[in-house]
């Protein structure tokens, strides 16, 4: 058994390879790592949320399937390459993403402090976007029984503070392992849901074949097309391309997720004595040079390379449905839905109950499953990264309570959000000032730190060249995403 040294010069040993690490391939242990997916079933309910079942339906609706190569593109920049590296370097160093930029080149924690104030601004606008539908919807089913006197903006408002307030009081009381469980169940949903819905319009399968590999592809807005595709149509693209993957909160909390796993490093017994390294600047001088070690590091990120291809499928697939879905239902009709975007949801049911009246309640399961995925996962994940982040710059942080720091954030967003939900903002300047801010440019961020952090492993235990290559290249994907968004945005101010 090889060795490693900790930060105070004593000799720790690396797991050996046991159970399912050693057993030959077969049926039986594919089963067992189906059961590794778990913190990207996290990540893919978070991400799949108002870009998913309004805006991606909506390119659906004009494009057909021109543009589903968009999803795929996304889907590998975010939940594939960003998220593997920075899970991977969680599972091989075993030091959280925070405790390890603390240190970067220029005034101390000034990486962690930017990402934070990112995520706490932009996702109260995030939320918004997330809950106003659902609200919309629930007034839509139980308008009959709703009092005529008063407005229905008002029923509308309340309904969305009623459903976004359940959600953040439930993440109180809800653990990680049981929020883990409770959100694969919601992705089988979204994926039995939202594929049986799609299937049953009949989308040509060519046409999706041809618009998944089209990288590049642009198709041109019809003249019947929405404002957004005549107007805005780079803008648009660069928003949808934000959205689907999520916001920078699923991300910042992967490698936290991994290390509760206990993926990689992560599980040995000295771990706290590890990561005591990192008070001591970054420098990961503790592994062996021993190249059969790092072999079997190799092979302990097992999991985490299972968990990123599940985690990536199912976004991709369940995404993907709800643009073929737009191509199929609404496409055909020429039909460009008025009015306000928060209400497409409702809209959208009334076209697919053309098609048939079963369609309907699997559409709205799916739908309100996906969006209640995401607004009971993000206190977590904000939480747990404020917690670790702010502990980074500040050692005497770690004392403070967790569930109170938790408490804050969720008091945080739920008032602020509140503000943007009675004040009315559009939905297309919520998506896409998010789109700008914790998508394109967090996540670009977050990117380059991955790479970063990577370099900062001993040779023996980097990522392979087409690996760091491809986190490269998603990087200045993502901020050539941000810089069109603010030009758009910062065009219509």
């Amino acid at each position: 058994m090889s060795k490693q040294q900790d930060s105070s010069g004593e000799v720790i040993r690396v797991p050996d390879l046991e159970g399912i690490y050693s057993e030959p391939f077969s049926f039986r242990k594919l089963i067992k790592l189906l059961t590794f997916f778990g913190p990207a079933a996290l990540l893919a309910s978070l991400a799949i949320g108002a870009g998913e079942t309004i805006l991606v339906t909506g390119v659906g609706a004009w494009a057909e399937y021109g543009l589903l190569w968009l999803i795929l593109v996304s889907v590998l920049v975010k939940a594939v390459f960003v998220t593997y590296l920075l899970g991977r370097y969680t599972a091989v160093s075993g030091q959280y993403i925070g405790h390890s930029l603390v240190d970067l080149p220029g005034p101390r924690g000034w990486m962690i402090l930017t990402l934070i104030t990112i995520e706490l601004m932009g996702l109260s606008l995030a939320l918004t976007a997330v809950a106003k539908p659902c609200g919309n919807l629930v007034v839509y089913l139980l308008e009959n029984a709703l009092p005529s006197d008063v407005p229905l903006s008002f029923w509308e408002n309340m309904a969305t503070t009623l459903f976004l307030g359940a959600a953040m009081a439930l993440s109180l009381l809800t653990s990680y392992e049981a929020l883990e469980r409770q959100q694969i169940i919601i992705c089988i949903v979204l994926v039995g849901g939202t594929v049986l819905g799609t299937w049953m319009v009949w989308p040509s399968i060519s046409g999706i074949l041809l618009g998944t590999i089209s990288i590049g592809n642009l198709p041109e807005a019809p003249d019947w097309g929405p404002p957004a595709a005549t107007n805005e149509y780079w803008l648009n693209l660069v928003t949808v391309f934000g959205y689907v993957g999520g916001t920078i909160s699923a991300y910042l909390a992967y490698s936290n997720w991994v290390g509760l796993r206990g993926w990689g490093i992560t599980s040995h017994p000295d771990i706290e004595r590890i990561r005591d390294h990192s008070d001591n600047g970054l420098r990961i001088d503790y592994l062996s040079d021993d190249p059969m070690e790092a072999q079997r590091m190799c092979a302990l990120l097992t999991p985490l390379r299972w968990d990123v291809i599940m985690g990536a499928a199912v976004l991709f697939v369940v995404t993907a449905s709800f643009m073929i879905a737009g191509a199929g239902v609404l496409f055909p009709r020429q039909q460009i839905l008025p009015g306000n975007a928060f209400d497409l949801l409702t809209r959208q049911s009334s076209i697919w109950a053309q098609i048939h009246n079963g369609l309907v309640p699997v559409y709205y399961i799916a739908v309100l499953a996906s969006l209640w995925g995401t607004l009971a996962t993000i206190p977590e994940a904000v939480t747990r990264v404020t917690h670790e982040f702010l502990s980074a710059v500040w050692k005497r942080f770690e004392t403070f309570p967790y569930k109170r720091l938790q408490a804050i954030i969720v008091l945080w967003f739920f008032v602020s959000s509140c503000i943007w939900i009675w004040n009315d903002i559009s939905f297309a300047m919520l998506t896409q000032i998010v789109a700008m801010l914790t998508t394109n440019l967090g996540v670009g961020l977050l990117g380059v730190a991955a790479i970063y952090l990577n370099f900062k492993l001993p040779k023996l235990y980097r990522a392979r060249t087409w690996v760091v290559a491809g986190g490269i290249l998603a990087t200045v994907v993502l901020m050539l995403a941000f810089t069109g968004s603010a030009i758009g945005v910062l065009g219509k101010m």
